[in-house]
């Protein structure tokens, strides 16, 4: 049985084991990675830069290797006479300089040479080739691998001569020479080989301090990133006051540190919040929990008859609807969705539920009153959910019965046609509040005398405030009203 080909192709496994290669021997802090960055970056502008500098070098000594034998080769012409048939070369003092490594042609007659080049060598070749040309030309013969050689360059010499005949008068002929010349170029070789090692180790020397100073001003750069994450990781979100601040920092890291603060204050925001959530549920839910504890000893603790056992359970049920509510309320508020549900109630059956509700101290009578324009209208109708209406008046009527001495009045009123909405009013005739605690009414938590033997803690106000601007209403301390307090919730009509 043979083995079946993975489906896998090779290619996907290749490029996975080339990635994973890859991302090993990639830097993991930003340090090493824009170290790493300008490191590839200067390699590639060096070797740019180094390439050019060596083929302009090697252009410039080619041209320089040119230029001399141009140069002896004119000087070797000078010593060419093409005014006569045959050509000749004349004898001049120092042409055993001048002939080092020329040849003279004339028609394709080899007149001169070097006498240490053999006539059937590819170099005597090439200046033959060279001296046939009508111009003047270059070519390299036997370069290498490494750029040496035998350059040579030819340069025509055209002349004219004048002969007298007795029946045919003067007659003008061209006669036609060439000198080649050859050039040894492996100095120039040897310069450029110097040149291109002295530039690798300028580059080398380059890349290094590049890697090296980037490094260095990378680390100095994000020394203040490493400063604030070390304070970030000391600092608590909600305990501590501390801040980045931008002060003295670069404009991008005077940005950042001002984000930062902004989005630890939202954090502390957010968690004071829920916080205050976790208060208000508890303080709300203290009375129905308080309700249900009480009817389940009062039935363990009596002998309750099956009349009596139902009454009981009903208002366990009561309870725990309230709570329910109560839940569904506050979470709904929290989530800001209170006020997409507006709905429509009744205030007068609400206020009439929530003056029987137990608790109430029996030297305290609550009234319920109702007051309308028009006499034809007998009820108010709140643009709020049952639910809601009941979590803003209860707090306001649970502080009341705390501070009243006798009395309390609801009172639902209906504002004049004109003015869309409804007033309800809680009064007691209590001590009213103190008026160097107005300015802290409504802030959670405060309690004009924390002393007074009240359970309250003071979020009660601050709940029902919220709530009521969640449904386009608001709550207020009437100042004016004397004896006592009077609470004003204002709401939306139905």
């Amino acid at each position: 049985m043979t083995a079946s080909r993975s489906w896998w192709p090779r290619s996907w496994t290749r490029g996975w084991w080339t990635r994973g290669r890859l991302t090993r021997w990639w830097p993991r802090t930003l340090r090493g990675q824009l170290s790493l960055v300008a490191l590839t970056t200067a390699t590639l502008v060096m070797v740019i830069l180094t390439v050019v500098f060596n083929t302009v070098v090697g252009r410039h000594l080619q041209q320089q290797a040119d230029d001399e034998l141009r140069t002896r080769a004119a000087a070797v012409a000078t010593t060419v006479d093409t005014r006569h048939d045959p050509v000749r070369v004349l004898e001049t003092p120092g042409d055993g300089l001048l002939d080092t490594n020329v040849w003279i042609y004339a028609g394709g007659r080899l007149l001169e040479q070097p006498p240490s080049v053999p006539a059937g060598s590819p170099v005597t070749r090439a200046a033959e080739a060279l001296a046939a040309r009508p111009a003047q030309g270059c070519v390299t013969v036997g370069a290498d691998s490494d750029g040496g050689g035998i350059r040579l360059c030819a340069h025509p010499i055209t002349s004219t001569a004048s002969n007298t005949g007795t029946s045919t008068g003067t007659n003008d002929r061209a006669h036609t020479a060439a000198v080649v010349t050859a050039l040894d170029l492996s100095p120039y070789r040897a310069s450029a080989d110097t040149l291109l090692l002295a530039s690798l180790a300028l580059d080398a020397a380059v890349l290094a301090c590049t890697y090296v100073l980037t490094r260095l001003a990378v680390g100095r750069a994000l020394r203040p990133v490493r400063t604030m994450t070390e304070q970030a990781t000391r600092w608590g979100a909600v305990a501590s006051d501390e801040r980045f601040g931008g002060a003295g920092q670069p404009a991008e890291l005077a940005g950042l540190g001002t984000s930062l603060d902004a989005l630890l204050d939202r954090i502390r925001a957010l968690l004071r919040h829920e916080q205050q959530l976790t208060r208000e549920l508890s303080h709300e839910l203290r009375n129905p929990l308080a309700m249900i504890i009480a009817e389940l000893e009062w039935w363990r603790s009596t002998p309750r008859s099956p009349g009596e056992t139902g009454t009981t359970h009903a208002a366990i049920a009561d309870a725990a609807r309230t709570m329910r509510e109560i839940c569904d309320t506050l979470l709904d508020d929290a989530r800001g969705d209170a006020h997409t549900t507006p709905g429509a109630t009744d205030v007068l059956p609400v206020l009439q539920r929530l003056a029987q509700r137990p608790g109430t101290p029996d030297h305290v009578q609550v009234q319920v009153q109702v007051h309308t324009h028009a006499q034809a209208q007998a009820s108010v109708i709140a643009g709020v959910s049952p639910a809601l209406l009941d979590r803003i008046v209860g707090p306001l009527l649970d502080n009341a019965l705390r501070h009243a001495r006798s009395r309390v009045v609801l009172r639902a009123v209906r504002r004049p046609d004109g003015d869309r909405g409804i007033r309800v009013e809680i009064e007691d005739d209590g001590g009213g509040v103190p008026a160097s605690f107005l300015g802290e009414l409504f802030q959670p938590g405060r309690r004009a005398e924390p002393g007074d033997g009240h359970g309250g803690a003071g979020l009660g106000l601050p709940l029902a405030r919220r709530l009521a601007r969640s449904a386009g209403g608001e709550v207020r301390y009437d100042e004016q009203h004397t004896p006592g307090a009077r609470f004003v919730v204002t709401l939306p009509a139905g």
